[in-house]
């Protein structure tokens, strides 16, 4: 999200981090970074199906055969998500996929820091976005 500035010298191209403070830049981008590792992580773990992955399955009541479709479509949303112009729609979409986990550790009637887990990672999530995108930051802005 770029936009042209002019002033009476010349034109000046302001970034989506122009005016932020590099340390919170860089915290969002750290957050995404983390979280988009994870993300990764986790969709590699459902496209290879290991043990541990098989036991959760059985444990959620979710088919083994859901694992390939449930991996393919967290890889879509991550890439999507860790794209820079299409961020915000991937964070979107990674939510809609962390609530059909809360509602499925509700559903199976798992510990609490399991049902909670992904409400926390969705918030790591936007944390990255909003930290480093001034136009989120417009959006919605934070008020003291």
């Amino acid at each position: 999200m770029t936009e042209t500035v002019t002033t009476k010298n010349a034109p000046t191209l302001v970034t989506e981090t122009s005016g932020a403070p590099k340390g919170r830049v860089w915290t969002g981008r750290i957050l995404s970074t983390l979280a988009i590792l994870f993300l990764l992580f986790d969709a590699a773990g459902k496209l290879a199906m290991p043990v541990f992955v098989v036991d959760a399955f059985a444990r959620l009541g979710i088919p083994t055969h859901l694992g390939v479709g449930i991996g393919v479509l967290l890889t879509v949303c991550t890439v999507i998500y860790a794209i820079p112009q299409t961020a915000v729609l991937g964070a979107i979409l990674v939510t809609g996929f962390l609530g059909g986990a809360v509602a499925i550790q509700m559903r199976a009637g798992s510990p609490v820091f399991e049902t909670v887990f992904p409400v926390i990672f969705g918030v790591v999530v936007w944390a990255g976005i909003y930290l480093r995108d001034c136009g989120l930051r417009r959006v919605f802005p934070l008020r003291r």
